[in-house]
């Protein structure tokens, strides 16, 4: 369910702005009665809305998992200077991130215009893990491990993960060169450039960084820059609460 004002700017009918007006000068009916309150809920893919009588095409949901690759910066508030990671998905409908990658990051993106969802993923108060292999520069030790676990200060900020452990030196994405180490780490929170801070934090700097799990939803096989839509139930389990994800 969407806001009624986006639900038009959405449809091109105006502006979010122009929309309120609309509204609140009664032009706006949803299912036979006119509404005049802002922020009134509309689903696109039920509820019947007319703009002056004439009915409106509403936008479908979709939901996309991209493998967003390096170079494309994923956040649309970004300044641009880099491809966007959403003109990877040739689709009519406008899709938003669920959380950020950095321009130098890989791995899942999911993409959506269903706004109740992308909130509940992205919020830290309903923890959705997010997993990630992290290859870095040194050797990690147990003392390291568990300075994760508790929580480490970079530059005034706390970052601490949920879990972090050692991953196999070859992966599907390349094997760990003399010197460096791939990691596993699983969050919930979203802070901007978290795992790289975390990491240099004991001094270990990022050589890559794939997000290859959010929630239920894995990345899977799906190879760098290409992109497919949920299935039905991926889509459930997403919206379903959290449980703990096993592979």
């Amino acid at each position: 369910m969407d806001r009624l004002q986006k639900i038009l700017a959405h449809a091109g009918i105006a502006s979010r702005r122009q929309a309120e007006t609309m509204i609140l000068d009664g032009r706006v009916r949803v299912n036979g009665k006119v509404v005049q309150e802002l922020g009134t809920k509309v689903d696109s893919t039920r509820d019947r809305v007319l703009v002056d009588g004439n009915a409106i095409q509403l936008e479908a949901k979709r939901y996309i998992l991209l493998h967003k690759p390096k170079g494309y910066l994923s956040d649309l508030d970004e300044e641009r200077g880099k491809p966007l990671a959403v003109d990877l998905v040739a689709l009519k409908e406008r899709l938003y991130p669920v959380g950020r990658l950095d321009a130098q990051s890989e791995g899942l993106l999911l993409l959506t215009n269903d706004g109740d969802l992308a909130q509940k993923l992205m919020h830290p108060r309903y923890r959705r893990e997010k997993e990630y292999l992290v290859l870095v520069r040194g050797e990690p030790d147990e003392r390291a491990f568990a300075a994760w676990r508790r929580g480490v200060v970079y530059e005034d900020a706390r970052y601490r993960a949920d879990r972090v452990e050692r991953a196999a030196s070859q992966q599907e994405f390349g094997a760990a060169a003399h010197g460096e180490t791939w990691l596993k780490f699983i969050l919930h929170e979203g802070k901007k450039r978290e795992l790289r801070n975390m990491c240099a934090a004991l001094g270990h700097s990022v050589v890559r960084l794939i997000r290859v799990r959010l929630g239920s939803l894995w990345l899977g096989d799906l190879r760098a820059g290409k992109w497919r839509a949920l299935s039905t139930a991926e889509v459930r389990a997403l919206q379903a609460p959290d449980k703990k994800q096993a592979k």
